[in-house]
């Protein structure tokens, strides 16, 4: 099944590509799904991809939205989005396929500022080594002779950049591009007017227990001058 690389420009959609295995890098012959999933209407988009040799990108088989890759090869490095039957186009996702022996697993999307981010160095044969790993951004080491896996705490927006990883003996990977978004603007807007509301609670039930401790001190001060009115009229 061929794919046409059309979009209409400008047109925002909720629509959002998920790929399984969760990851930008991959070895050739491996399987891979690429899935096109909207809550508002989940039939109405399909997967498009376009490949880094001008080639259209073909699916093993189509199931709903759903693209199965059976055997990935190098030609299938390019470029995936979801496109709605309207023409609106999802953000796109960079998939590398390498017919080398050495593989990084990063996060296909971006990831959110705060997070942590988990880099892995991944082999063809599935087993990792002991030791012996090197992680690498922009060409400059970050960490070496790791065990294959390095976790960078509360990512900033200094941390975008290009990754790669690289063993002593069975080589390196490619690079891949990590992106780190801000913090959702509707999320810490929520959080204040939740902040707001919570104080506005409490301010009422202040105001509330200081106007009913009034109201009892008032009565109880009443009943003690008619108690004594009472005593000094008998």
């Amino acid at each position: 099944m061929k794919f046409n690389y059309l979009c209409i420009s400008g047109e925002s959609s909720p629509g959002s590509l998920i790929i399984r295995p969760n990851r930008t890098q991959h070895f050739t012959d491996d399987s891979l799904s690429l899935s096109c999933e909207d809550q508002s209407d989940s039939t109405g988009w399909r997967m498009r991809g376009y490949s880094y040799t001008e080639t259209l990108v073909s699916c093993s088989s189509v199931s709903g939205s759903t693209c199965n890759i059976t055997f990935l090869s190098t030609s299938h490095t390019g470029v995936y989005w979801c496109q709605s039957v309207s023409g609106g186009c999802s953000n796109s996702v960079n998939i590398t396929v390498h017919d080398g022996d050495v593989i990084l697993d990063s996060p296909v999307h971006p990831v959110t500022e705060g997070h942590d981010l988990t880099l892995r160095c991944l082999f063809y044969n599935k087993k990792i080594p002991g030791s012996g790993v090197d992680f690498y951004k922009d060409d400059s080491i970050l960490q070496n002779q790791t065990t294959g896996e390095m976790t960078i705490s509360n990512v900033t927006k200094s941390d975008e950049g290009f990754y790669h990883c690289k063993h002593q003996e069975r080589g390196e990977s490619l690079k891949s591009w990590v992106s780190v978004r801000g913090r959702s603007h509707v999320g810490a807007s929520m959080s204040v007017l939740r902040l707001i509301s919570s104080l506005v609670t409490v301010s009422v039930y202040l105001q509330l227990t200081i106007v009913l401790a009034v109201k009892c001190f008032r009565a109880r001060v009443q009943t003690d001058e008619d108690t004594q009115n009472a005593v000094i009229e008998e």
